[in-house]
């Protein structure tokens, strides 16, 4: 079981661990929903300690039918990434799915991680991409394996609630999006657009009605580039995209890291197409 916390292993298998109460919650929630639609679950095995248990006693019936073992905190240690296991552990099956089935959902929000290395970072993105509504995450080739212990913790259960695509080709990835008429922002602190001017245009468009042009209209179906921690987007990935947009800094900062700039990103983009379809239920119920 510890060889999961390898990717070789991981690979050879498709196989993964959820560690901790929140992780394996989510998990199993999925998996019984799966399974109670007729399709194939995604939980294998639950390893628990009966400390664990007794503090969160919804795992117990939310594993039904599962194969469940009681273990010590000991063993689970053995089996787990963590240094002070958390009580409780499953082993999953691998859940991404190809960027058509992405696409063919008619997606309105995107997150594309581009040559992400770092796990934590990884993970944060897609938990804001979940918080924020966004429709699915996607990662490129060269970016950290999602499945990584480390990442899957930093989602906080948030891997089983959108559609995540891995090893996808930055190129084909614009191109179809193109395709089907979604636009590209590349997240860029060197930006020539601002994020807030951008915001306050599309704001002033609704109010309008439609009266006032903006660069890009943050309503419409979105794909936002973010790039390397180190290095950011490449000049071919931002060569893709539409328009760079710079989110910018009012204070000493030299920059946002990857995980603040790329929520405030989707959020950005959130807002618009939540107040866009709003006043869109208003008109239809006039």
């Amino acid at each position: 079981m510890a060889q999961l916390a390898g990717r070789p292993a991981r690979l050879k298998r498709s196989e993964f661990l959820a560690e901790g109460p929140q992780a394996v919650r989510e998990a199993l929630t999925l998996h019984q929903k799966r399974v109670a639609a007729g399709q194939p679950g995604v939980v294998y095995e639950v390893y628990a300690s009966e400390a664990c248990l007794d503090r969160h006693p919804d795992l117990e019936s939310l594993a039904e039918g599962i194969d469940a073992y009681l273990t010590t905190d000991e063993v689970l240690a053995a089996m787990a990434d963590t240094v002070t296991p958390q009580g409780i552990l499953a082993v999953c099956g691998f859940l991404d799915v190809s960027l058509e089935q992405v696409l063919d959902a008619r997606p309105r929000l995107l997150a594309v991680l581009c040559q992400v290395r770092d796990p934590g970072n990884a993970g944060t993105v897609l938990r804001a991409a979940d918080a924020a509504g966004a429709d699915a995450v996607i990662l490129t080739a060269s970016s950290v394996d999602i499945y990584n212990p480390k990442a899957v913790r930093s989602t906080a259960g948030s891997l089983f609630h959108l559609p995540v695509v891995l090893g996808a080709d930055i190129e084909a990835v614009a191109a179809a999006c193109r395709a089907r008429g979604i636009g590209i922002l590349a997240a860029d602190g060197e930006g020539d657009v601002n994020l807030d001017t951008l915001q306050d245009e599309n704001a002033a468009r609704r109010i309008a009605s439609s009266a006032v042009e903006s660069v890009f209209e943050l309503e419409a179906p979105t794909a936002w580039l973010f790039g390397n921690e180190a290095q950011g987007l490449s000049e071919a990935e931002l060569a893709l995209a539409d328009h760079r947009v710079a989110v910018p800094v009012y204070g000493a900062a030299e920059s946002l890291n990857l995980g603040t700039a790329a929520t405030v990103c989707l959020y950005a983009s959130a807002r618009s197409q939540q107040e866009s379809a709003a006043l869109s239920q208003q008109e239809r119920a006039r």
